[in-house]
């Protein structure tokens, strides 16, 4: 599971950092204004069907189903399903495609009423989510293809799809600027560029290993295809409740003062990075692996894989959230504080990241704990569980954001993430389906104290370095601090025996 979680985590992080590069390069262009809010919507838009139809809810059904297809039946039948699903999918997905664009100002005016009457953000945002709509049919298919891929224990190209989207939106920004009404038009172009681009790389990397899917195949009902589907319909309802409290949040954001939007999205991606190089990678390692050991009969061996799941998770994202929220001026001043997006729109910004920073260990462990559910079958659970998240992120938005503003609706999200992470393990333990053993009782308390350990050292090297530090030398300064802050976190946990440094490297370069 390490070196799985190694692959994708690397990938993640190289993406992660294009990922930097494109939102500095487009907070210079386009800063916190009614462009950069009409974009964010147009982008998360398709992204929430997308982790509606394509992420969430079908590789929670699609994923073990074809690893265990593979693993205990062979390839012809697992690539039977896998063709099946696609042209399902494709046939869908169009259908909804062509739905949405017809009726986009219908659809916004749900999403986005806070734009509605507006001269600027309103037209521009319905016509640049008519743009990046189609992205929703390419990214899903990719996510098919992706799961695919990983149910044969090859992660490589999925988690590297991720990086022609950083690349093809800054080589979109860049080139058809001129060409293109404002900014934000051709960073949507960019965006479904993308997509296309993203699904062609699996599609060959998975016909390389010897499973060659077919997006247009004629679908067919068979008992396996039908059993995916019907452990969907809760996934799909479980995974709707996640996506609808991202909708609160835009909704209740588009209500607030020009900018909000924007705020949160900038500050939103720096919490992805944890979140995407340790969180999803221990989720996508974890699932096919938890669903071979209990469908092997081998329950021992699922029980530690998802201690070890828990354990790298907080090993990563402790220090993620003590560093951000120790050092959220100066990350956000130094990756984003220039051309258009000035130090007021930097200052609130980094008012958000503290508020996510709260909640980004629930927001990895949720990660690290729904494969349990998951590679048992059980995908209704974390749906009855969601439904109270739902009600309770709304009461919280309701509740903080008259005081807080834009913060409000971070903290919300944190706090719900906690109670999330709360009753999804509660619920583990008393099933006996998750016993913390006696490593990970010893470990969590001691990498608290070593990331406690680094957030002073941080708060003196900021103390020292950034009242000095202008323009692009805030950058060396930040490179500095995060290197200054592994080596005190890593050092700390190694001495005080929450980490083994040597254990990982060797598992790390062992054989398969």
């Amino acid at each position: 599971m390490l070196r799985s979680v190694a692959t994708v985590g690397g990938w993640t992080m190289a993406s992660r950092i294009l990922g930097f590069a494109r939102d500095m390069l487009i907070a210079a262009k386009l800063g916190a204004g009614p462009v950069a809010d009409a974009f964010f919507v147009a982008l998360k838009l398709p992204n929430l069907f997308r982790r509606l139809f394509g992420e969430g809810a079908f590789n929670a059904a699609f994923v073990p189903a074809f690893a265990g297809s593979y693993a205990v039946e062979g390839a012809r039948q697992a690539r039977e399903l896998a063709n099946s699903l696609a042209g399902l999918m494709t046939i869908w997905l169009s259908a909804l495609v062509i739905l949405g664009i017809v009726f986009m100002p219908q659809l916004l005016f749900v999403l986005a009423p806070g734009f509605v009457g507006e001269a600027v953000r309103f037209p521009l945002a319905v016509e640049l989510t008519r743009i990046t709509f189609p992205y929703l049919l390419f990214i899903c298919l990719a996510a098919l293809v992706s799961g695919v891929l990983n149910g044969m224990d090859r992660f490589a190209a999925a988690a590297a799809a991720p990086v022609l989207f950083n690349l093809i939106a800054m080589a979109a920004l860049l080139g058809l600027t001129p060409f293109v009404a404002t900014p934000g038009h051709a960073l949507a172009w960019g965006v479904l560029a993308s997509g296309v681009a993203q699904l062609a790389l699996v599609l060959v990397a998975a016909r390389s290993a010897g499973m060659a899917i077919n997006p247009l195949s004629r679908p067919r009902l068979t008992p396996a295809v039908r059993g995916v589907l019907r452990r969907m319909v809760p996934g799909l309802v479980g995974a709707g409740v996640t996506q609808l409290n991202l909708a609160i949040d835009i909704v209740i954001a588009s209500l607030l003062p020009a900018g909000a939007v924007s705020y949160l999205y900038y500050a939103d991606r720096i919490a992805q990075l944890p979140l995407g190089v340790i969180g999803a990678a221990v989720g996508t390692a974890l699932l096919p692996l938890l669903a071979r050991q209990l469908r092997s009969g081998q329950p021992l061996s699922a029980h530690r894989s998802q201690n070890r799941a828990i354990e790298l998770s907080l090993a990563f994202a402790l220090p993620a959230a003590f560093a951000m929220a120790v050092a959220a001026g100066p990350i956000i001043s130094a990756l984003f504080e220039r051309g258009a997006f000035g130090a007021a729109a930097a200052s609130a910004t980094a008012a958000a990241l503290v508020a996510y920073a709260v909640g980004l260990p629930a927001f990895v462990l949720v990660k690290a704990l729904t494969p349990g559910f998951f590679a048992r079958g059980d995908t209704a659970t974390p749906v009855k569980v969601g439904f109270g998240i739902v009600a309770l992120n709304l009461l919280l938005n309701l509740a903080l954001t008259p005081f807080l503003a834009h913060v409000g609706i971070a903290l919300a999200t944190s706090i719900a993430a906690w109670v999330n992470v709360a009753v999804l393990g509660w619920l583990l333990l008393r099933r006996r389906k998750l016993v913390l053993d006696r490593r990970l009782r010893r470990a969590v308390p001691r990498l608290l104290l070593a990331a406690a350990a680094m957030a002073v050292v941080l708060a003196a090297l900021e103390a020292a370095l950034f009242p000095l530090a202008s323009g692009w030398a805030r950058l060396l300064a930040l490179g500095f601090l995060v290197g200054a802050g592994m080596a005190a976190y890593f050092g700390a946990a190694h001495l005080l025996g929450g980490l083994d440094l040597r254990e990982a490297a060797r598992m790390l370069r062992r054989k398969r």
